[in-house]
């Protein structure tokens, strides 16, 4: 019937809105005859701009919005030799002793190209208690084996408005789908109306679906913070390896110094012709034609 498809567009119309209020929304009348659609129309054209400017009431005393503050951190620490994969295992053994509902670890990685030069990363995402508790530790893990704390920061995002305004659509959604589950109850309609009712009704519900979906992880990066630190060796001022400049040095010299031999004996080898040539044009001026010069009379 008409008044079904136009309560139905009226429910969509009022869902695009967001948070309003639905408190003023006609519900579906009985059959009606012709004559008197056009009065619904009139209707609920009526109630529709009260529906969508409905203001928020605030009081003096209402308490302020909760906020909603999701925090990262990022460590980075230069420990000596030999200490990064221990230590790394050791904030792994951590953080799954903490649970899976304190502690998740994302990531973890190392690199070891000699004994002298080993790095890594680990990535967690645990409670923002948990996480201000285990930065302490590491703190004095680092000082423990002789290393320290190069590198620390902290982001804090506020996503309260973002998960107000989800959560918003949702309620909105939420409250569509009912009353479109109330008007398929009735069954009071064509069956291209419960037909159009039913498409309009699947797709409000794929809509809660995602934004649930969607609500859920903006609650979790509030209840996880997440947690990034780089290990890295420290760099000793002489080595054996080529991962310092000394080392690296006196590992090339022996390179370097054929290098440079070679480079003389091609310098040689391409000027050697040049030279013979020079001195052979020498030779000739000097026997030949400079003492023929040197004996013509003066005039």
């Amino acid at each position: 019937m008409r008044h079904i498809l136009l309560g139905a567009s009226a429910l969509a119309l009022a869902a695009c809105g967001g948070s309003e209020s639905y408190d003023t929304m006609p519900s579906p009348a009985p059959m009606m005859s012709k004559a008197s659609a056009p009065q619904m129309e009139a209707d609920m054209m009526e109630s529709g701009p009260r529906m969508r400017s409905s203001p928020s009431q605030t009081s003096v005393g209402e308490p302020s919005v909760e906020q909603y503050i999701a925090y990262s951190h990022n460590l980075g620490l230069s420990l000596p030799k030999g200490q990064v994969e221990p230590l790394l295992g050791a904030h792994i053994d951590a953080c799954r002793t903490a649970g899976t509902a304190t502690c998740i670890v994302i990531n973890s990685n190392i690199w070891s190209q000699d004994e002298d030069s080993a790095s890594g990363s680990l990535s967690l995402r645990a409670t923002p208690d948990w996480v201000d508790g285990f930065m302490g530790s590491v703190a004095s893990d680092a000082d423990k084996v002789g290393g320290e704390i190069t590198q620390r920061s902290t982001n804090a995002q506020d996503l309260t408005r973002e998960i107000l305004d989800t959560g918003a659509r949702l309620d909105a959604q939420r409250t569509l789908q009912g009353r479109l589950m109330g008007l398929l109850e009735r069954r009071d309609g064509s069956l291209g109306d419960l037909l159009q009712i039913e498409r309009e009704l699947a797709r409000v519900t794929g809509d809660i679906e995602s934004i649930e979906a969607q609500l859920k992880t903006l609650r979790l990066r509030v209840s996880m913070s997440s947690l990034d630190m780089n290990y890295q060796t420290k760099q000793p001022a002489f080595s054996a390896t080529r991962n310092s400049p000394l080392g690296e040095a006196f590992g090339d010299f022996f390179y370097n110094l054929s290098g440079a031999i070679a480079a003389v004996i091609t310098a040689f080898a391409i000027g050697l012709p040049w030279i013979i040539l020079i001195g052979l044009f020498a030779w000739i001026w000097l026997k030949l034609i400079w003492p023929r010069l040197r004996r013509k009379p003066k005039t």
